[in-house]
C-alpha cells in the first residue's frame, strides 16, 4: 500500500477535480485500512484504461451493463495494489484483446466516481465511490474482440470526438472523458 500511496502523492494532478479528489484518496488511504477490497462499502479502489488505437483517434469502449452506457473498461482492485496491473486485467478480461501496450507505466488521471446502488449478481450493492486509477494503454483495433457476457453486452472502437455522443454517463463524460481526452493530445505524433 505504501508503493500505491507514494504513486498518488507524486501524481501531477491535472485540474482541480484532480487535486481535490487526490486529497481525499489520500485521506481515505490514511484511514481505512481496506480500501483495496469491496470490504470498505463506503469506497474502494479500482481502475480503469483509456485503450486508444495506435493513431490515437479511437477509444475503445464497453457496453456496460449496469450503468446501461458505452464506457471505459476498468474493476475493482479486489486486494491487488499494482493498478496498473488490475486495468490490464480488466481490459483483456472484458473485451478479449490479448496484445496490450502501456503507453505510460504512471496514472494517466485520478477521480473519485459515485456509484448508485444496484444489484450485481443477484444481490444489492449499495451506493458508494469508486476511488479510481486511469491507465493509458494501446491495443491494435484490428485485433478480433469479445464480450464479456455477465459484465458488458458489446465492444467497439469509437472516434475520439464521438465519445460524449454513446455515453450517456454526464458526469463522467463532463468530468473524466472530455479530460482524457485533452491529455491524450500530448502523446499524439508519438
Amino acid at each position: 500500500m505504501k508503493n500505491l500511496r507514494e504513486k498518488i502523492e507524486n501524481y501531477k494532478p491535472y485540474n482541480e477535480q484532480e487535486e481535490k479528489d487526490k486529497q481525499v484518496i489520500l485521506k481515505y488511504i490514511d484511514t481505512f485500512d481496506d480500501v483495496l477490497t469491496r470490504n470498505n462499502e463506503f469506497g474502494h479502489f479500482t481502475a480503469s484504461s483509456w485503450v486508444v488505437n495506435k493513431e490515437k483517434t479511437k477509444v475503445l469502449m464497453i457496453y456496460h451493463n449496469i450503468y446501461k452506457s458505452w464506457s471505459w473498461t476498468g474493476g475493482h482492485a479486489d486486494g491487488e495494489t499494482d493498478l496498473l496491473g488490475t486495468a490490464i486485467r480488466e481490459l483483456k478480461e472484458e473485451t478479449g484483446a490479448k496484445n496490450v501496450k502501456v503507453l505510460d507505466d504512471d496514472i494517466f488521471s485520478l477521480e473519485i466516481i459515485c456509484v448508485n446502488g444496484h444489484v450485481k449478481r443477484g444481490k444489492y450493492v449499495s451506493s458508494h465511490v469508486h476511488l479510481n486509477l486511469t491507465y493509458l494503454l494501446e491495443v491494435d483495433e484490428n485485433e478480433t474482440l469479445h464480450i464479456k457476457e455477465d459484465e458488458n453486452s458489446g465492444v467497439r472502437w469509437v472516434n475520439i470526438e464521438d465519445v460524449e455522443k454513446v455515453s450517456n454517463e454526464k458526469w463522467v463524460v463532463e468530468n473524466v472523458y472530455n479530460k482524457l481526452n485533452k491529455k491524450l493530445e500530448k502523446y499524439r505524433g508519438k
